[in-house]
């Protein structure tokens, strides 16, 4: 699913986060963390989700037709935002404090879709620093408290070489697979 942003620059939304995506609760809650320029909001909102989107600056998001919430994820607070999601979104984010508190504000039946980058990511380019670069199986040990929907790390070739791990979890077992 392609969408636009009020640039008319195409936004190409993850194929990981729309094939997992299937098993948040239809017209549920979603939460967007590090939204950038809301590929991922918009194609969830296209879908029916109810969509918060979440930037230190909201102003790439522009039209985007969900809640976007400027907040920096990265200061030291309190989860600000609540609990009860039925989906927590991150791509190409990471933040290690976040971790056990996008675990924590999921609801019952809660769905997390995560993708963002791992160590050996560096030679691919940017990010390169450890903090930015997740150890492998980090996000297993992570989300331990949920049920691993699926769960993949390594190389990729588009939309660029990188090294990535990604994971859907949920707190439901059993849940019919996408």
């Amino acid at each position: 699913m392609l969408t636009n942003n009020q640039h008319g620059e195409i936004l190409q939304p993850s194929p990981w986060v729309m094939r997992f995506a299937a098993l948040i609760r239809p017209g549920g809650r979603v939460l967007d963390l590090a939204a950038g320029k809301g590929r991922h909001a918009r194609a969830l909102s296209a879908l029916g989700f109810r969509v918060t989107a979440v930037d230190r600056d909201i102003r790439a998001l522009g039209d985007f037709p969900g809640d976007a919430i400027a907040l920096d994820l990265e200061d030291g607070g309190p989860w600000r935002l609540g609990g009860d999601w039925d989906g927590i979104v991150v791509t190409n984010y990471l933040h290690r404090p976040l971790l056990p508190a996008i675990a924590s504000s999921l609801a019952p039946q809660g769905v997390v879709i995560y993708e963002t980058f791992v160590v050996g990511n560096e030679r691919f380019g940017k990010p390169a620093r450890p903090e930015f670069l997740l150890r492998p199986g980090e996000l297993l040990a992570a989300f331990s408290s949920l049920h691993v929907v699926a769960f993949e790390q390594g190389e990729v070739t588009t939309p660029r070489a990188a090294v990535i791990q990604r994971i859907a979890a949920a707190r439901r077992f059993p849940c019919a697979l996408p």
